[in-house]
Formats: C-alpha cells, structure tokens, sequence
C-alpha cells in the first residue's frame, strides 16, 4: 500500500524535505501531488532517520506546502523495455516525444543497472567499421570497447556523432546491429538536428534516441545517459544485438552533477565538481563490454567538450583514465576546413592492435597504420622547420614529408560528414599517400606486403 504524506515542512529551489516518513530509500522515485491535482516528480536525494530531502523533476513554482501531498513509489527510477524501442524517440525520462503508438513493455529495469563480473567480461577483439579513416584506420574501434571522443566549443562534434551513428557497423556478420543514441543538455535546434538527420537518412530504423534538452532539469540530465545504457544493456544481453551507445555530451552531465552536488551542501573537488566524480563516470563507462555466454555486445562512445579546450580539466581527465583511448578534434584542422577534423597524432585506440589484421580488416594494417603515423609526424616536423628556416633549406626527403603531410590532411583526414568509405577504401587511399615517399622510406612495413600492394603506376 502507498502510503501519502502531507508532512512537507520546507522547498530550496529544486529540493524539497518532507517529515515522518517511513520506509522510503535513497534514490527512490516520488510523486508530489499539487491542491489542483498537477503531479510533478522527484527522487530521493537524502534519508536522516523518518526525514526524507528529495529533489524535484520539474519546477518547485506554485508549490503550496500546506496542501501538497507525497506519495513515494517504492523503486528507483526506471525504463520500460521493449524490442519496439527501436526506430523511437524518448526524452531524458524514457516517455515516448516522437507522437508514435504507446510502446507495450517486456519489463521495467532499474536505470543504475548491475556492473558487469570481470570474470565474466570477453576481451574485446572485432573490428567495427565507422566508414571514416582517421578511425577505422588510425584508431581502430573494437566491438566493446569505450572510445570517447574529445571535442572542444563549436567544433562540428555533433555531426561526427551523427556520422558515426549512420555509418557504424560490424562486417562480414549478418548479427543484428542497433545504435542507442543519447543527447544529453543540447539546444532545441541539435535536437531537431539530430531527429531529423536519422529519419532523412533511414538510421533511425535500426537507432534508439534519448533527448534531453538544456531546458529540462539537471536530475533529468543526469538520467539520461543511464536511461540509454539501459536500453542497450537490454537489446545487447536480450536480444544478442551488437549495439553502439553513443552520448553526447558527457560535459552537460557534470554540469548537472556539479549542481546537484551543490544543492545538497556536498564538499566540492576539483574546479567544484563533487569528489565521486570519477567513480560516477566508472558506473557509466564500464557498463559497456561483452559478456561470456552471450552473443550481444555494448560499444561505447562518449563525446565531451573540454572547457577551454584544456585536457586536463577534469571531466576529459577522467574520462581518458577509465576508457581505453581518445579521439581529439583540432581546432587548427577545422579553420583549414577539414572535416572532420580528428588530430591524429595525440589521438589513441589502446585496442586497435586487437581488431584489425588479416580476418578482421586487412594483412598490411598495422604496418599501414604505424607508417602513416610516422611519416605524418615527420612530415609536421618538417612543415615547423620550414616557417622557422624558409623551405630552402630543407632537404630533398624532408620536402616530400612536408608534401605527404598536406596531401594526408586535405585527403585522408578531409572527407566531409557524407562519405562512407570502406576499411579497403581507406587502405588503398593510405597507399597511394604513401607512394608520394621513396618505397625505400617504407621501414615500417613489411617488405612482401609493400610488394604487393604498393601502387603500380
């Protein structure tokens, strides 16, 4: 029986303290029943013996305490489930935005999940191809891995996020493949980017979308991404679907945890954001992976702006602490007009030795991928030489690894938000770069593969 409460004794802004109340528990879900019947919701934040501080859902305007009743539901927040998911749109509470037939559930699940057992993790080792060079060939993405991808203000992160989202997918397998897109703290106009995008393109068929919009509550924000991961742990470890969990942007999320944070008084850390930060971005991060005994898989990549493009800033920080590498997107590359513009050279996949090479994407990739690595690197080095000391003096081999350098940005990295290419495609486009180089600057490869794929011309 659900008992009612009309023992509301005080409201601060989002946070409310309710008296004698009996058997509730933290993180638990209410409601607040308003004298002209409006139900607003909100969760339990704080329990000191019968009294209970929660935090409001919505607006705390207009609340009278006097005739205002809470009834608490017994469970934390959760998500309704259902194969139907695929091909909706839901805001940052799991309901149905997108004005589609009410979804009929297999089952509600809590949203916090249960970590995976490590002893039970399978290591991640298949390659998912992205159809966008710089990663499929420099920082190969592997089936369960975490890979997040660090942006910075006003670069063109949320086209890559949708990219990656139309493009995704796991070759030579006829496995089911979805994509759980979450947008969390975004303007109307990316949601309506976002939306629009994957229906004028047909991905929204295989994709779950969860939008919450700057508007909407910091609890709400710090919902959404757990509402998503949710909805794949499901459709991965239920349904034995390949499932790519993309979020953006994991910035708005400590925002709101910040607030939060110091809403409740809480003694902050670093730049102000609460000192469980790592551990709360932990419980996110190593929901993804792949299980013994089940076919299903959750890759995931979160994106996030670093304030002030500074990598040290705690939210990336961390971030690089529990996933296994980094994509970074350069200002420099952006105002050139490269798109998209991902900086190879401080980017890393800590996994991609173990995705790619003859069965997975092709013999000749890790000595590719490590000789474009070195003559780019190279090639940049010789390009600062040149501003310093003017072209003349550098030297003959030096000049052609400047001209490698330009022609690997406006062509391999360059390749816009439309084009899908290939592992083969980038392969062979990663040789014909190369051949700009004498075939005897080739130290990284091995000889019968620079044999029989060097360009014939």
């Amino acid at each position: 029986m659900i008992r009612e409460y009309r023992t509301i004794e005080e409201v601060a802004g989002p946070l409310m303290l309710v008296r004698g109340v009996e058997g509730v528990k933290y993180d638990e879900l209410g409601e607040i029943e308003l004298e002209d019947g409006e139900v607003r919701r909100c969760r339990v934040l704080e329990v000191n013996g019968r009294n209970v501080l929660v935090q409001l859902f919505d607006s705390s305007a207009g609340l009278n305490l006097s005739s205002s009743k809470v009834r608490f539901s017994g469970h934390g927040v959760e998500l309704p489930v259902s194969p139907n998911m695929l091909g909706r749109v839901f805001n940052g509470m799991g309901e149905p935005i997108d004005n589609g037939v009410k979804i009929i559930p297999e089952k509600s699940v809590n949203i916090n999940g249960t970590p995976i057992n490590p002893a039970a993790r399978k290591y991640p080792s298949e390659f998912i191809q992205t159809g966008i060079s710089t990663i499929d060939g420099l920082n190969t993405l592997v089936r369960g891995q975490k890979l997040p991808i660090f942006s910075g203000s006003g670069l063109p992160h949320a086209n890559l996020a949708a990219q990656i989202a139309r493009q995704a997918k796991v070759r030579g397998t006829e496995e089911k493949f979805a994509v759980v897109f979450a947008a969390v703290g975004i303007t109307f106009e990316e949601a309506d980017f976002f939306i629009s995008d994957f229906k004028k393109t047909g991905a929204i068929d295989r994709t779950v979308l969860f939008i919450n919009l700057a508007s909407d509550s910091a609890i709400e924000r710090i919902a959404t991404p757990r509402m998503a991961l949710t909805a794949a742990e499901y459709l991965a470890f239920e349904q034995n679907m390949h499932v790519l969990v993309i979020i953006t942007d994991i910035t708005n999320y400590a925002e709101a945890l910040r607030e939060v944070s110091a809403a409740r008084k809480e003694v902050p850390g670093r730049r102000g954001y609460p000192g469980y930060l790592y551990t709360d971005l932990a419980t996110m991060y190593e929901r993804a992976g792949r299980k013994e005994g089940s076919e299903g898989s959750i890759t995931m990549i979160p994106i996030l702006t670093m304030p002030e493009d500074d990598k040290t800033h705690p939210i990336p920080d961390l971030t690089g602490y529990i996933t296994e590498g980094q994509i970074i997107l350069s200002r420099d590359l952006y105002r050139k007009g490269y798109l998209p513009p991902v900086d190879v050279l401080p980017s890393l996949s800590r996994l991609k030795d173990k995705g790619i090479g003859e069965g997975k994407t092709r013999e000749d990739h890790a000595g590719v991928m490590n000789q474009l690595f070195s003559s780019y690197a190279r090639g940049k080095d010789a390009k600062e030489l040149m501003v310093v000391l003017g072209e003349a003096a550098l030297t003959p081999i030096d000049r052609l690894y400047a001209k490698f350098a330009d022609a690997f940005e406006e062509k391999y990295i360059n390749q816009g938000f439309y084009e899908n290419r290939s592992i083969e495609e980038t392969m062979e486009l990663g040789w014909e770069l190369l051949s700009i180089l004498p075939r005897a600057e080739m130290k990284r490869i091995k000889p019968e593969f620079v044999e029989k794929y060097w360009p014939k011309r």
